[in-house]
């Protein structure tokens, strides 16, 4: 059955209603609501759905209400809906990707650093007045553990399983399972792909989708941090043959934003300002800003003259002169320039001096003088000191002797998981901003270092802790009350976890395709220009242009379309999403700025979530949900179905009160009367917060 083909809700635009939901979307608090006569509190989540349900019922049509209670003879049976939905998200993938997950045997070590996180965590709590809170619900947990570990709500099946289960160390058992699954590589590459900037076209001639297979490598495969910065600092070679190296190509032609940009990420220090002056709040002066640079001003992007191939002409330009004298009026399609131009970005380190600039105003040096390379604090390791200067520099970022570097992974991740960094915000770490809890940052970080960079099992340690199993608590970022942690903090979720939570209620497989791997790039683009032809590259360019070329490769993503919405896990579409896509209305950043996302509540969220096309996608015959509560043979349990995988938990007597009389006003429509009530849900802040 289709749950809103028949008529219902399909969205109200009521102006109360929506003006209901901005504000809902803006708090984190529950408002105050009156007691109803018969003295029962109502909360947040009923108020809503009696406002939904309401305006559910202004949309029914006029003939509907006039015709509902007169003796009119039954209905002929109608034939059963069409299904719309694309065939490759409607059956269970044919099989999943190997993921490295943490083994049984180092259980104790998370253990024990979960015990450390409690005790450090409750003393302060003392100190600063106050109490942990309660620990939450098995209802709360698997939807919590499920959003911070996986990216996305658990399945109706997945929270019955949960649930249903009497065993003690369940919740350790999922949260092994889960840092294990494919689902995390998926949800932590989108968090990496806020952080590092991940674009596809870096550049108009950068093809960038290998590093995005890199960076998903790394997570699946659990690189030790350390190794995993370290390559990416030192790397050579082309992007699809080494695709590491797409993250120097990211600040390709921005040599000094690029030094910015490295000590923001990895060591949490925002030295910008001293590119052009010494730093106004900081101890860093622009002198020093120089000295680092200088390690990486050896750093070049192009090849040169005397590689393979180039000789007297740049080879990629002396291909696209041919082409002009073969294509039509000597337009050379974009297809054929892109492929021959991004050969020619190949990541090398040669000796090269770094200078001032003309206009550098302070007395230490000379305006044009070679600055030599060195570190603001600690030493590069001794191991390094006859390495390029590239890897010397990298050397000393991620070494475990330098605090900075585990210190701002560590902050990094526990404000994944708690929703506030000791030290906010998450990548200013200096002497007047201080971690709220100093014991805390520095266990932290010697846990980091202690595990040998390995992140799973450092955050295995973290969920483990009754600090991140306790009942949430409000944070508010304007109080001057540091954040104890008496639970971790309401959040909203990610653009990321509200679209992927969307298609887990809608279809049974979210994936049903995955990027292409840094290999199968290489397979289509790679050229040797000491070798091709014209001949050669003018049919190879052809391949490009019917596979990874933007044009060719979206059409190959429509066949998993509904209504113009590739239904596949953020983490495999396009990086970023289109403007008016449903990732970039609900704050996807467009990746031009480190941690560019957005979290604030707009009109056009409202509106998407009230009528756009993936609120459609899951009342949509053949859809998971639709499936799942039709498969329920009485009306309870259908009630039950549909609060267990929109909301995680079973209704309480007062939500199935609601969703009764629903049921009741829509007795001769029951589907339509599930949509709305699903409908309802999705609106409301239970689903759309992290609790």
């Amino acid at each position: 059955m289709s749950f809103l083909r028949a008529g219902g809700r399909a969205g109200s635009t009521d102006p109360q209603i929506a003006g209901f939901q901005i504000a809902d979307l803006q708090t984190t608090k529950v408002p105050r609501v009156r007691r109803p006569r018969a003295g029962r509190r109502v909360n947040g989540l009923v108020c809503m759905l009696v406002c939904l349900l309401i305006a559910a019922g202004s949309a029914v049509p006029a003939t509907a209400q006039q015709n509902r209670g007169k003796g009119k003879p039954a209905a002929k049976k109608p034939a059963p809906p069409k299904i719309r939905l694309p065939e490759s998200v409607r059956r269970a993938p044919k099989s999943t990707m190997k993921v490295t997950g943490v083994g049984r045997s180092s259980r104790s070590e998370a253990q024990l650093m979960a015990a450390e996180i409690d005790r450090l965590i409750e003393r302060a709590l003392v100190q600063g007045g106050q109490l942990p809170n309660d620990m939450t619900d098995d209802s709360t947990f698997v939807r919590r553990v499920y959003l911070d570990v996986a990216g996305r709500i658990p399945t109706l099946q997945e929270t019955q399983a949960f649930l249903d289960s009497d065993d003690p160390m369940k919740r350790e058992d999922l949260i092994d399972q889960l840092l294990g699954s494919p689902d995390s590589v998926s949800h932590f590459y989108n968090v990496w792909a806020d952080t590092l900037r991940i674009v596809d076209r870096p550049q108009p001639n950068i093809i960038g989708n290998p590093f995005s297979h890199y960076v998903k490598e790394a997570i699946r495969t659990n690189k030790p941090y350390d190794d995993w910065v370290y390559e990416m600092l030192t790397a050579d070679g082309k992007s699809w043959t080494n695709p590491a190296v797409g993250y120097q190509l990211r600040d390709d032609g921005m040599a000094l934003p690029y030094i910015d940009n490295t000590v923001r990420v990895f060591l949490g220090t925002q030295i910008g300002c001293a590119q052009c002056h010494d730093h106004p709040f900081a101890d860093w002066t622009q002198y020093q800003f120089y000295e680092l640079a200088a390690f990486t001003a050896g750093v070049r992007t192009r090849i040169q003259r005397g590689d393979p191939g180039f000789e007297k002409q740049n080879p990629a330009q002396k291909l696209i002169n041919q082409a002009k004298n073969d294509f039509d009026k000597g337009r050379v399609p974009g297809y054929f320039q892109r492929l021959a131009r991004a050969n020619t970005y190949v990541v090398s380190e040669k000796p090269r001096k770094l200078r001032l600039p003309k206009d550098y105003a302070y007395t230490d040096a000379k305006p044009g003088e070679v600055v030599e390379p060195a570190v603001p604090w600690g030493e590069v390791p001794d191991s390094n000191q006859f390495k390029t200067p590239r890897q010397k520099f990298a050397a000393w970022l991620t070494s475990p002797e330098n605090p900075q570097f585990s210190k701002m992974i560590a902050n990094r991740l526990w404000r994944q998981f708690t929703g506030v960094g000791l030290v906010e915000p998450v990548d200013d770490f200096n002497d007047d901003n201080p971690p709220s809890n100093e014991a805390m940052m520095e266990y932290l970080a010697t846990a980091m270092v202690d595990t040998g960079f390995d992140m799973k099992q450092w955050m295995r340690g973290v969920l483990y802790s009754k600090t991140y199993q306790r009942e949430s608590a409000v944070y508010d970022p304007t109080s001057d009350e540091p954040f104890l942690y008496a639970g971790p903090a309401i959040r909203r979720m990610s653009a990321e976890q509200v679209w992927d939570s969307m298609l887990t209620l809608a279809v049974v497989n979210p994936m049903p395709f995955q990027r292409p791997s840094a290999k199968d790039y290489a397979e289509v683009v790679d050229i040797d220009f000491s070798k091709i032809t014209y001949q050669q590259l003018k049919q190879q360019s052809e391949t490009f242009r019917d596979t990874y070329f933007a044009a060719g490769y979206n059409r190959s993503l429509n066949q998993h379309a509904y209504k113009g919405n590739v239904l596949c896990r953020a983490s495999e579409l396009p990086s970023p999403a289109p403007s008016q896509h449903f990732l970039r209305q609900f704050g996807q950043g467009d990746r031009e700025t480190i941690n560019g996302a957005e979290l604030s509540a707009t009109v056009p969220q409202i509106l998407a979530m009230f009528n756009g096309p993936i609120t459609h996608v899951m009342l949509e015959a053949g859809s998971s949900i639709v499936d799942n509560v039709s498969s329920e043979r009485t009306v309870r349990d259908r009630i039950d179905a549909v609060f267990l995988s929109v909301l995680s938990r079973r209704p309480s007597s007062i939500d199935r009160g609601v969703a009764s009389s629903e049921l009741k006003r829509e007795q001769t429509r029951p589907h339509v009367a599930f949509g709305n009530i699903i409908w309802a849900l999705l609106n409301t802040r239970e689903f759309m917060f992290i609790h």
